[in-house]
């Protein structure tokens, strides 16, 4: 199958979506797997599986706004919702962690239907603010529902036995588990980018009207993508509650929304493992600069403006472009 995209020229390309993966990008999911096994080994897990949990986060949302070219700034609902309701059917209802992590991907996927159906009838900078006004609304319900804990939001989740057989509770165990997540997540979504409806949404981002006009149904590309996307984030939310045994307002905030951005922007936007790269340098800076206390948004800052003037195209991407292959 093929999809069309439009050029600086106006004119139209036809690119194969092609099934098999390009040998560079085989060999760096093999170097991430590596070191993913040996890192437990020398750095502490708890700080890898944090990592991790927020690379699958800046993933999902650069499917949504790298791929789609859709800016969303609510997506902490997702994440935080997800996290409520696997923490919750843990802590409360006693279900096992891989239950627990389904029931809240799921319910950030129908959380994300919901949106999506009202978010994408607006465009550009309006659709931005629909998402962050229901993200708001969502933060609301999670500071007022009785099952949410308030501001205390939900503590000392169990991380239980996986399957009712694997003890959950060693960092060391969990670690892995949450590497194959972390893996499972982004060689999905990679598959995605990479098959036909990928390529059709990289035409409806380069020029919606002529895709339009050649016969796609744009807003169930649109509804699709954006479901997808809030159900990765949703596992990575779901994921997170388990790992660190909570759940709070921080998770749905819309600060945690606006920090997912800068991730993708600083990695990346619209490649593959940038969005890696950004999770890995923003989670970094927040776990080894935290004793520098309120200063450490400011140096983000700084950080980012620089990252901004000297890698336009994110560090991932100003890498792509000096290689001359894609990243």
């Amino acid at each position: 199958m093929t999809a069309i995209t439009d050029t600086n020229e106006s004119t139209i390309v036809v690119e194969q979506a092609s099934g098999s993966m390009p040998r560079h990008h085989l060999v760096i999911f093999a170097l991430l797997l590596l070191l993913s096994l040996a890192a437990p080994f020398f750095l502490y897990p708890v700080f890898l599986m944090k990592v991790m949990c927020f690379a699958l986060f800046a993933c999902a949302l650069n499917l949504l706004l790298g791929f789609g070219g859709l800016l969303s700034f609510g997506h902490a609902a997702f994440f935080g919702s997800a996290a409520y309701v696997s923490a919750h059917a843990a802590r409360v209802w006693g279900l096992t962690p891989e239950v627990a992590i389904i029931l809240g991907t799921l319910s950030a996927a129908v959380l994300g239907a919901v949106i999506g159906l009202l978010a994408i009838r607006r465009q550009g900078i309006y659709f931005a603010m629909v998402t962050l006004a229901f993200a708001q609304m969502v933060y609301f319900a999670a500071l007022q529902a009785p099952f949410t804990g308030g501001e205390d939001g939900i503590q000392n989740v169990p991380r239980g036995d996986l399957f009712g057989a694997i003890s959950m509770r060693s960092d060391f165990s969990l670690y892995f588990v949450v590497l194959v997540i972390t893996f499972g997540g982004l060689l999905a979504i990679y598959r995605i980018i990479h098959s036909p409806f990928g390529q059709v949404l990289k035409a409806i981002r380069e020029n919606e009207p002529r895709a339009i006009s050649l016969g796609y149904r744009v807003n169930s590309y649109k509804l699709t993508v954006f479901v997808l996307s809030a159900t990765f984030a949703g596992l990575a939310g779901a994921t997170k509650a388990i790992v660190f045994q909570l759940a709070s307002l921080t998770d749905v905030y819309w600060t945690m929304s606006g920090e997912v951005v800068l991730m993708v922007l600083l990695g990346g936007m619209g490649t593959v493992f940038g969005p890696l790269v950004g999770a890995a340098v923003i989670v970094t800076m927040q776990n080894y600069l935290a004793s520098f206390g309120a200063w450490v948004t400011i140096i983000q800052g700084c950080i980012f403006v620089i990252s901004v003037m000297l890698f336009r195209e994110g560090i991932v991407g100003v890498i792509a472009k000096w290689i001359r292959k894609p990243l």
